[in-house]
């Protein structure tokens, strides 16, 4: 299947390797360009770990000629990215496609969707609730594949696509999607900002003076405590949606098949496999992705359910101080959805692509 990569990132470049592997034809392209262009040149996208080899994906001059011929389109890059891809890719998608987007941060495809709108286009568009590959990209033809997830939530807009949208996803990844109701509970679902939350917050030290850690080291039992509540208030804001999401607890076992534990425990089983290094600079994507389009959505959401979520928020208001930014306001997508009107009938309606 031929699949346009949107993005140039870890993820971008794990999964054009994985998409390699298993026989399809991705095609890259970077807003920039900077990240293709050694690609573009000729060299050879080289992968280790859970995916390894050398591989050849096309590389795309501008966003039109990516999807000009693509039978599926991946969203591959930050949520701080999104909005930028969603507009350049808006005016070029077409009936026929299916788009999907790892991961989906901050109900990303209701933005999506809202720009083909005036033009009459609607298409498939599957937001996944985390991505199918971990990794790093160690240089500019890189890709360093941790792990590839045994199980990743998904969800179409609209529902009434859900069949074709999970078919195109085992089609390219094999089965390993588990179907939600709906992009709601798919956003509900993602673990990664609490995680990252704890994680990044506790061993912030570190992080800002570029000492090199291993990443899972970072959850001790205090940290995987810190995580344990942060978990209880996504579940609560969930519930008040009348949503059932997998717990942290779920996801450890099914995204790394480590054995249930306290998530301390967990987490030092998936060290023994795992020994990739935690963020060394505050430029972060566990800040500065997963606060303003992963925190900042689940305190939106658990302002329309009129659930507290004391730890998202003030994990928020913590990460602005140290930074003296308000990330809050850093996320341009949520402004353009009109949530503030909606309520938990009005915004589940939505999410559903009824309305």
């Amino acid at each position: 299947m031929r699949v346009a990569v949107l993005g140039a990132g870890a993820i971008a470049f794990g999964n054009a390797a994985l998409l390699c592997r298993n026989g399809h034809d991705p095609i890259l392209w970077s807003p920039s360009g900077r990240r293709t262009a050694a690609l573009a040149s000729g060299a050879p996208l080289e992968a280790e770990g859970a995916v390894a080899g050398r591989f050849h994906p096309r590389v795309a001059r501008d966003c039109a000629e990516a999807l000009a011929d693509a039978e599926a389109v991946l969203v591959a890059l930050p949520g701080n990215g999104h909005r930028l891809v969603m507009d350049a890719a808006a005016p070029h998608l077409h009936p026929g496609q299916v788009v999907l987007i790892s991961s989906h941060m901050s109900l990303s495809a209701l933005y999506l969707a809202g720009l083909l709108a005036p033009r009459g286009v609607a298409v498939p568009i599957v937001g996944w609730g985390t991505t199918v590959t971990t990794g790093r990209q160690p240089g500019p033809t890189q890709a360093r594949v941790s792990n590839i997830r045994a199980k990743v939530d998904i969800a179409t807009l609209p529902t009434s696509a859900a069949a074709q949208g999970l078919a195109v996803c085992e089609a390219l990844f094999g089965k390993r999607f588990v179907p939600r109701a709906d992009l709601l509970a798919v956003s509900l679902s993602n673990l990664n900002p609490q995680n990252h939350l704890a994680m990044a917050l506790c061993n912030f030290t570190r992080i800002e003076r570029g000492e090199s850690w291993a990443n899972w080291s970072g959850a001790t039992e205090a940290v995987g405590r810190l995580m344990t509540a942060l978990d209880a208030e996504r579940l609560a804001v969930a519930a008040a949606f009348g949503y059932e999401v997998r717990t942290i607890t779920e996801h450890f076992t099914l995204s790394f098949g480590v054995t249930p534990g306290t998530v301390g425990e967990m987490a030092q089983q998936i060290l023994q496999r795992d020994t990739g290094l935690g963020p060394a600079t505050p430029e972060t994507r566990y800040i500065t992705e997963d606060v303003p389009f992963g925190l900042v959505p689940t305190v939106r959401l658990a302002g329309i359910a009129g659930v507290p979520v004391p730890l998202h928020a003030g994990g928020v208001a913590i990460f602005s101080a140290l930074y003296g930014r308000d990330f809050a306001a850093e996320n341009d997508i949520l402004p353009a959805l009109g949530l503030d009107a909606l309520s938990i009938d009005g915004l589940r309606a939505k999410a559903e692509g009824v309305s």
